[in-house]
């Protein structure tokens, strides 16, 4: 099976400015960020969604045992054996919690990076619950390290957050769009609730009314919640800053603001009707607004309902029904051992990461670099640009570096030869980018983003991402003293 997941072999064969001489503070460290509790860090270090961190590290995995849906979403249309769509709602199989036991066991065994289980659709993983709790218990008995988090509408979430504690779900998604049912209304058409359809203000007021419910449940008896929030320009985005401080007075862990996707292909009703979505500086610019409330996520790659691997990549495909073999016989041990690995791997890159900070650090005028890097995993600038199908971009500045969102593209290299086609796409992605990291770039691609404005280069191919970003970053407002 083909797959740009960073395995052990790569990760410890990569060149690293540390590895040989680590710090003795740092070797072994699980490099728990200090403003984050020690209980809590526990809960979210090998997270890929809850931790910005782990995300470089650790992969996910959603399957797709909840089909149906108790609202109706003006931003959603579930589709079925579509491979074609990246986006939630979308899956290439329904499975049954036997096949979905089947499946995890499959890509556990094959993927050491798996440390989360979630069920997010492609309909609502409440408003399918005997599924959803039938295919936990049964993965719980045969891979019992695994982390379960599952995502809900909150419609039905009151009903069961008790059995959600019971089941060591230590992770809860709820997508709140509103905390205004005049605004809710205009997002969706219906809910279906006690029975009954209901539409309009009811509907939006019932809906509101059971998420903040099921929140504040949520977190009296210690469970994580993280609130998803679809960005709709010129009906919700100015609005969600009080969705924002709404949801943290009630005491959510992480907000994610996911920009709306409305490609009339998708054949939603924002996206026949028009609704566009927000660019990537729009977006940017309402995540700054929302620093010093909720903890703002930006690193989301809004996800199918079916897939693998880590955040950025989908393995789905590689894992269909008929392609899982007859057995399985999962052995713990790899993803033991990639775990060992990947504390050591954050110490290292903790005592880097430090000596980054100290470099940008070092410059005294408030100047601000967005740079874009060509990553397969890692924490490290460690992809080819023409295989990128995705850039992660980083803020520099004398506070610190900070990953502020990423740019989706289409790969440059198509089976070895470039298509200079997609560079007119990607320059555009990139629009706003001063610098791009890479492992490696052919010459062509590096003239025409040249000519673009775009500074491009590989020569920190391999280093940490903080580590390439502060030595650029140094270099160029000016500090002379070498980076290590």
């Amino acid at each position: 099976m083909s797959s740009q997941i960073v395995s052990l072999d790569n990760l410890m064969a990569a060149p690293s400015p540390i590895r040989g001489g680590c710090a003795s503070s740092s070797c072994g460290s699980s490099a728990r960020p200090e403003d984050v509790e020690p209980t809590i860090w526990e809960k979210i270090k090998d997270h890929p969604c809850y931790s910005e961190e782990a995300h470089h590290y650790f992969a996910r995995m959603h399957v797709a045992v909840a089909p149906a849906c108790n609202i109706q979403c003006n931003y959603c249309n579930r589709k079925y054996d579509c491979s074609n769509e990246s986006r939630p709602g979308v899956v290439s199989e329904r499975l049954t919690p036997e096949e979905a036991v089947k499946k995890v066991t499959a890509v556990a065994a094959a993927v050491p990076e798996l440390s989360v289980l979630g069920i997010a659709g492609p309909g609502d993983a409440l408003a399918n619950w005997k599924n959803t709790r039938a295919t936990f218990e049964a993965v719980r008995n045969t891979i019992p390290d695994i982390k379960f988090c599952l995502s809900t509408n909150g419609l039905a979430l009151p009903d069961h957050v008790e059995e959600i504690a019971g089941m060591a779900i230590d992770h809860v998604t709820i997508t709140i769009n509103a905390v205004d049912p005049e605004i809710g209304a205009k997002i969706y058409p219906w809910i279906f609730f006690d029975h009954k359809r209901r539409t309009g203000l009811e509907a939006a007021t019932i809906l509101l009314d059971r998420q903040m419910r099921g929140l504040e449940m949520l977190v009296a008896r210690g469970i994580l919640v993280k609130i998803n929030s679809v960005m709709i320009p010129g009906i919700n985005d100015a609005h969600l800053l009080e969705v924002n401080r709404a949801v943290r007075q009630r005491g959510a862990f992480l907000h994610n603001i996911m920009p709306l996707i409305s490609d009339p292909a998708h054949g939603t009703h924002f996206g026949l009707t028009g609704q566009r979505g927000p660019t990537p500086a729009e977006l940017k610019t309402l995540q700054d607004q929302l620093d010093g409330g909720a903890k703002v996520m930006r690193h989301c790659r809004q996800c199918r309902a079916d897939a693998i691997g880590l955040l950025g990549e989908d393995r789905g495909q590689d894992f269909t029904l008929e392609k899982l073999p007859a057995t399985v016989a999962y052995d713990p041990a790899p993803r033991q051992a990639y775990r060992a690995f990947v504390a050591a791997e954050r110490g290292d890159r903790g005592a880097a990461r430090d000596d980054a900070l100290r470099s940008v650090g070092a410059v005294a005028d408030d100047v601000r670099l967005l740079v874009a890097v060509a990553t397969k995993g890692g924490a490290r600038v460690n992809e080819h640009f023409g295989h990128a199908r995705e850039f992660q971009v980083y803020e520099a500045g004398p506070q610190g570096i900070v990953l502020v969102g990423h740019r989706k593209v289409d790969a440059y290299c198509m089976g070895g030869f470039g298509e200079d086609a997609t560079l007119g796409p990607t320059i555009a992605a990139l629009t706003g980018i001063d610098t791009v990291l890479c492992a490696k770039i052919g010459d062509c691609p590096r003239d025409a983003l040249a000519e673009a404005g775009l500074i491009v280069t590989d020569a920190h191919a391999y280093d940490y991402i903080e580590t390439a970003v502060g030595k650029i970053y140094a270099e160029r407002f000016g500090r002379t003293a070498a980076v290590a």
